[in-house]
């Protein structure tokens, strides 16, 4: 997975087709979600989101709307029938008001989904238990949250996180609720596989701007993750040594 693979883009609450295509542009993303009820099938819209998408950047369709199993899978039918890529975000929120992903439900989609051939995606609550279920069904990946959607309160979920990401053996995606470069650049440095970012990069007063902010947190997390970070100690550490190769005249020893 390249880096421009560990930034995925929603596309959401952009304030134009314009400010979306740059944003994607900036971000170096190579892969962004839309929900279907966005998309004008016909194509005959003069608006329509798929247009400001590029031939390189694969279409992620996202179940967003869907309140149980069933209309999760139909959503999901319609986009490959309309000629879609069968990967498929899957998002069950039957509550409009926090959208918190129902676990029963979305579980119940995934395992549908997965025997119609559709690459799952799923969108869920930071639940290690759940996440291995997700897994054990055929998902290919597992996206828990970091905090509400669209919240920008970023990773609040931390400790249950950290469990998912040792014990999963598929990518980790951690999605909603990042509100800044700083919060992607943490769930890398995590060991996160990759985040997805919408309502942050879309409301920015520069969205394009904040898009290529993203990218570099998130090249810059994964960067301290390999690189191996220093474990947090309870104690101070002096980072001299106290013994030094200069005598007291300030003149080398060696």
């Amino acid at each position: 997975m390249t880096s421009t693979w560990r930034l995925f883009l929603g596309t959401g609450k952009f304030p134009s087709i314009a400010s979306l295509r740059d944003a994607i542009r900036t971000s170096g993303t190579e892969m962004v979600t839309v929900a279907l009820r966005r998309v004008d099938l016909s194509g005959r819209s003069d608006d329509n989101i798929l247009d400001a998408l590029p031939h390189d950047v694969l279409l992620l369709t996202n179940t967003s709307g869907a309140v149980d199993a069933d209309e999760a899978v139909r959503l999901a039918r319609l986009a490959s029938a309309a000629g879609h890529p069968d990967w498929i975000k899957l998002e069950v929120t039957p509550d409009p008001r926090h959208l918190l992903p129902d676990p029963v439900e979305t579980l119940r989609a995934a395992e549908q989904l997965v025997r119609e051939g559709f690459t799952v995606l799923p969108y869920c609550s930071a639940d290690p238990v759940l996440c291995k279920h997700l897994e054990e069904v055929g998902c290919a990946t597992v996206m828990p949250l970091g905090s509400w959607i669209g919240s920008n309160r970023g990773i609040r979920t931390r400790d249950a996180l950290e469990i998912i990401l040792e014990q999963a053996l598929v990518p980790v995606v951690v999605d909603a609720g990042l509100g800044a470069p700083s919060h992607a650049s943490e769930a890398m440095e995590m060991g996160a596989s990759a985040v997805l970012v919408n309502t942050a990069i879309s409301i920015a007063g520069d969205a394009a701007e904040m898009a290529r902010a993203f990218r570099l947190g998130v090249i810059a997390g994964r960067t301290a993750f390999l690189a191996g970070l220093g474990a947090p100690g309870t104690k101070a550490s002096p980072s001299s040594p106290l013994t030094g190769f200069l005598d007291s005249t300030g003149s080398s020893r060696a």
